[in-house]
């Protein structure tokens, strides 16, 4: 099970470090705002986060990742609340909340 599990947690820093490059150095808001593409490849990457944190959870039901249910959640809301997808929530998960699971993300792998 600790493969599988493993090969979750690459999925989730990869979509992570997917995120990072679309966004490039400057991390601006209102070009993320005004580019479409970019933010459906960002929430799009949100959904394999959540996919795979959900995969791990039905694994491991006490796997140690902060906030997985709210992860998961997020993925729910991006994917069945399309229509309802608020660029400023997501640019705060990007700004505030990736930076902390990109950490954990990495100590759970052991890098």
């Amino acid at each position: 099970m600790k493969d599988e599990i493993d090969k979750y947690l690459y999925d989730i820093l990869e979509s992570i470090e997917s995120i990072y490059h679309y966004l490039g150095n400057k991390r601006n808001f209102f070009e993320y705002e005004k580019n479409k593409l970019l933010r459906r490849a960002i929430e799009r990457e949100f959904e394999i986060i959540g996919e795979a944190t959900n995969r791990i959870l039905k694994l491991e039901k006490d796997f140690p990742i902060k906030n997985a249910k709210r992860i998961i959640n997020l993925r729910n809301w991006v994917i069945h609340g399309y229509d309802k997808v608020d660029d400023v929530i997501i640019w705060g998960i990007i700004s505030k909340d990736l930076p902390k699971l990109n950490k954990e993300v990495k100590e759970l792998l052991g890098k």
